[in-house]
């Protein structure tokens, strides 16, 4: 099934794309990506999480190929068990080492309303990490599935709590307090009038802010001020 699947992608590779790819994504090794659009790799994955032999690729881990790892992810977030999906992301984690294949994950699962305290129990022990990417992973999922209808301001305490040197993991603070400031503003702003943070994520928030179309005018005003 592996040889399989490696076949499958490579029949799917652009080379040109691999080119530009591999500069999004610092620090991987070259050879170790193929080159697959990511619509691509989607539709490759809901063929394969049919397939009933797909245990025999989902259960080997880590993969040798950077589209292998996403594609893992892509198969996984198209598991509506909760129990079984939260099992293979925790399987999974450990083993990302890139923001690209963090931010993919997508689970079908934790869009269902009946998950939603199991999933936010499961964000704050991803949260709790020491593994940057899997704290990335627990911010971005607190940030997609939780600034909405089920927002809480307590949860931007979470966030704002987390000190770790990661470039990523502060990034991930910085867009989850941009997207904040642009869906709760009212509970949102007294963290960078308050000084809450350390200076870089501070001000990288603001930039972020600053740079949506989801701000408005007067609110990015308010921001430019606050820099520090």
């Amino acid at each position: 099934m592996i040889t399989y699947i490696r076949e499958r992608l490579f029949a799917l590779q652009d080379k040109g794309y691999k080119e530009f790819h591999s500069k999004l994504v610092p620090g991987m090794n070259k050879d170790t990506i193929i080159g697959v659009r990511t619509p691509g790799l989607r539709k490759l994955a809901k063929e394969l999480a049919k397939d009933e032999r797909i245990g025999a690729f989902i259960n080997v881990l880590p993969h040798m190929y950077y589209e292998e790892m996403n594609l893992h992810g892509f198969i996984i977030s198209e598991e509506k068990d909760y129990d079984r999906c939260v099992h293979e992301i925790d399987r999974m984690l450990p083993y990302i080492d890139n923001w690209a294949t963090c931010d993919l994950l997508s689970p079908k699962a934790f869009k269902q309303k009946k998950n939603r305290q199991r999933l936010l129990k499961d964000i704050q022990r991803w949260m709790s990490s020491k593994e940057p990417f899997t704290i990335r992973f627990g911010i971005v999922m607190l940030m997609s599935h939780f600034l909405d209808d089920d927002f809480m301001a307590e949860h931007l305490k979470w966030v704002a709590e987390i000190r770790h040197d990661n470039y990523y993991v502060k990034m991930a603070v910085a867009w989850y307090f941009a997207t904040a400031l642009a869906k709760q503003w009212d509970a949102s702003l007294p963290y960078f009038e308050g000084q809450t943070m350390d200076v870089w994520v501070h001000n990288k928030g603001i930039q972020k802010a600053v740079e949506s179309f989801r701000v408005t005018d007067e609110h990015k005003d308010r921001l430019r001020k606050l820099k520090r």
